[in-house]
């Protein structure tokens, strides 16, 4: 095992330790990313409706580094259930992660449903002149921190422009609850973040800081696109935020809910019930969720095979 490797395990697992009783071998942990990412939101969301549910089993959201370590922590059997963005989700199962997360193929992944869209989203502050992806070159920017989707995916745009870590003034490595900070503070002048909107990590930065969102598109952004099957283009809406009127053009992926073939197929068929059966609910409980599809959950943005006990479901409701 490499040592990046070794160090995503151990901060995975010092994330999942809390003091207090040892839970039971029934009880859900859900691997989702910083509290101040809907990652979190949709672990929160889904033990919500499981525990509501007769006699459901305990259920927790924990906080954690993000998709690549959350794959990592599921292919090691230390969560049950996690969240990751769908493009790392396909290169887990096609054996082209990052070295050091998951070796080889990960056969034993598996898909219960994807939720909300993830544009790439740039944020800048107004008064650093920054409009544009291609202007960052040279800049002081946060590329997050190590482990999470974030700072994989913006790794890859900046493959796609032929940039490294040496062509910015400054790359961090700061996570999604101290970026908007350092942007406030000027230590930093724009940051990145595949999140689901509204986010309120962009609406601090937004609010507090004058800050505004890029565009991120041209011809290396439609070579990434065309290439990858899990990217497409989106747009974030003008007026999501306050003062920021005009729409911003990027590219996106989606949020996907995970599992193991390892785990009992039973448990999977009551979380994915839970969601499904209480889907109206699932929608009010972040903006993010509010136009759900049900058809569209199983199957946009799922490379891995559907798990057994979520198959099990979809068709007892007439969804396969």
């Amino acid at each position: 095992m490499g040592s990046r490797r070794t160090v995503v395990v151990i901060c995975s697992l010092l994330l999942l330790w809390s003091p207090g009783p040892r839970a039971a071998a029934s009880d859900i942990q859900i691997g989702t990313g910083s509290t101040a990412g809907v990652y979190y939101q949709v672990g929160r969301a889904i033990c919500r409706l499981v525990e509501r549910a007769t006699d459901g089993p305990s259920c927790s959201a924990l906080p954690t580094a993000g998709s690549l370590a959350n794959l990592a922590s599921l292919h090691d059997g230390g969560l049950a259930i996690a969240v990751a963005q769908s493009d790392w989700q396909y290169h887990a199962v096609n054996g082209s992660l990052p070295a050091g997360y998951v070796d080889g193929r990960f056969e034993h992944l598996r898909a219960l449903f994807s939720v909300h869209g993830e544009p790439f989203t740039l944020v800048v502050r107004r008064d650093s002149g920054i409009d544009h992806l291609r202007e960052l070159k040279g800049r002081r920017v946060n590329l997050g921190n190590p482990g999470s989707g974030q700072r994989a995916t913006m790794e890859v745009v900046m493959e796609a422009m032929g940039w490294s870590e040496d062509d910015f003034l400054l790359a961090s490595g700061l996570n999604a609850t101290e970026q908007s900070l350092a942007l406030c503070h000027g230590r930093i002048e724009a940051m990145v973040y595949t999140v689901g909107h509204p986010n309120p990590s962009v609406s601090k930065a937004v609010g507090l800081c004058d800050a505004t969102i890029a565009t991120v598109d041209g011809p290396e952004i439609d070579r990434l696109v065309e290439s990858n099957p899990y990217y497409s283009y989106t747009t974030i809406p003008g007026g999501m935020y306050s003062g920021t009127d005009e729409p911003a053009r990027t590219f996106g992926i989606k949020a996907t809910v995970l599992s193991t073939s390892d785990v009992d197929p039973d448990l999977i068929e009551r979380v994915v019930a839970a969601v499904f059966d209480n889907l109206d609910a699932f929608r009010r409980m972040h903006p993010a969720f509010g136009t759900l599809e049900p058809e569209r959950m199983i199957s946009d943005g799922l490379t891995a095979p559907l798990h057994e006990g979520a198959l099990r479901y979809y068709r007892r409701a007439g969804l396969k």
